[in-house]
């Protein structure tokens, strides 16, 4: 493999697990000050949920890369609006709400993209070997 296509294949696994850590940061807003400890560890799993599902997600991406892909892109898609709404109603700022949607949102995006572009590729790939090797097995 060329370093080119490594890139290629490392490069949606890496962004993805740092999105994911940064997902995860918003976890830490589930401690309080009056909650006893035990609430407190029950509201920062509950808050990590989104983080262990999209875990599971990038698990299966890992071999599955243009299911992976689909669900990536559809959950970045899916999620804008509400995202959207969410920070609007809070900052009555579109510009505000769609940095926000930007950061949050858009690396599920973009991950996705290039999860199902590295697939495209690799069938390309192996359908350009076998192509090979039946013009070599012709002669």
């Amino acid at each position: 493999m060329t370093k080119k296509s490594t890139l290629t294949w490392w490069l949606p696994r890496i962004l993805c697990v740092c999105a994911i850590l940064f997902i995860s940061l918003f976890a830490l807003d589930s401690f309080e000050e009056e909650a006893t400890v035990n609430q407190q560890m029950l509201n920062f799993m509950v808050h990590l949920i989104p983080s262990f599902i999209l875990t599971m997600i990038l698990v299966m991406a890992w071999d599955k890369e243009l299911i992976g892909g689909l669900i990536f892109a559809g959950i970045g898609i899916i999620t804008s609006p509400f995202v959207f709404m969410i920070n609007y109603h809070r900052t009555q700022s579109v510009g505000t709400s769609l940095f926000i949607i930007g950061i949050i949102c858009f690396p599920f995006i973009l991950v996705g993209v290039l999860f199902i572009l590295n697939h495209l590729k690799r069938v390309r790939y192996f359908k350009e070997i076998k192509a090979r090797r039946s013009r070599n097995l012709a002669f």
